[in-house]
């Protein structure tokens, strides 16, 4: 008997088979926000994001293809070490340096920033020649932030230590060293409205390395279509703007692993989840599309 009211299978996207053999893309939740600084509450972004995706047409009308295809796995959410913020870094740079050895793609769904930086360690025992891609905000690139090098206000103090350079887009609240220290590695919010996506995405391509590391923090995107995040600041991208860009880019880039942080659902409000699912299957479409 077919049940009127059955669901898709709990994974990312819904989809009705999974095999981490030969699955690209191996997601990884990470429901972790003990350095939230603001609003708490992005440890339970993973979940909201597999639950929105699971209703989303895998046929992708922009791309012409159903991008589930490519092979994507979900995998266990990893356990938050609440000890300290340095555990966790440590804790998710094997798990996702197990995932690179098994010759997949990271994709990590958090869970405050800070996830970030064990994942770019991970990428950099593996790769040496990247760039971190950074999507946010907030510049993120304070050496210390309550007393901890682990901050989510750290991720690109910590991703130039090891990457080749650190690109940030859509920044638009930072604090006056690091605008006076990194002007030239970030697009303002001004900057993308002034060039458009296109020029935008050509600016990145000039700034970073063949292969890159993306991390979005979804606090972008501007509080009208994401008022879900732990700090959301106003007048920022939307979602034809990132889309956009980050399709340019990965039709030129390699892409080495991605994250999608700081989703803080609000009850009762689903559309930023949805729009956090559908802009995560649209960045894996472009990102393989080139490749099929």
């Amino acid at each position: 008997m077919r049940l009127l009211h059955s669901l898709p299978p709990y994974n990312l996207f819904g989809l009705e088979e999974q095999d981490y053999g030969s699955a690209k893309v191996a997601v990884l939740p990470v429901p972790y926000d003990s350095t939230a600084s603001y609003r708490a509450g992005s440890r339970e972004g993973p979940h909201a994001i597999i639950q929105a995706s699971r209703n989303l047409e895998l046929y992708s009308a922009e791309l012409g293809r159903d991008i589930s295809k490519i092979g994507i796995y979900t995998m266990e959410e990893l356990e938050p070490d609440v000890n300290s913020a340095e555990g966790m870094a440590k804790r998710i740079e094997k798990e996702v340096g197990i995932i690179l050895g098994d010759s997949k793609m990271p994709f990590l769904l958090g869970g405050d920033h800070s996830i970030s930086i064990g994942a770019i360690r991970a990428v950099a025992d593996a790769e040496k020649d990247f760039s971190v891609l950074h999507f946010d905000a907030h510049s993120d690139s304070r050496n210390e932030y309550m007393g901890s090098r682990y901050s989510h206000a750290c991720v690109t103090a910590r991703a130039r230590e090891l990457a080749k350079n650190c690109f940030s887009v859509g920044v638009r609240s930072l604090d006056e060293d690091s605008a006076r220290a990194y002007r030239k590695e970030m697009l303002y919010m001004s900057d993308v409205r002034e060039l458009g996506a296109e020029k935008a995405a050509k600016a990145i391509i000039r700034n970073t390395a063949g292969s890159i590391y993306l991390t979005i923090d979804l606090d972008v995107l501007d509080p009208g279509i994401m008022p879900s995040v732990g700090t959301p600041e106003p007048d920022g991208m939307d979602f034809g703007t990132i889309t956009g860009i980050l399709k340019t880019v990965l039709e030129k880039k390699k892409l080495l692993g991605l994250d999608m942080t700081e989703l803080c659902p609000i009850p009762g409000m689903v559309a930023p989840d949805y729009t956090a699912a559908k802009l995560a299957y649209l960045i894996l479409g472009y990102a393989f599309a080139k490749k099929e």
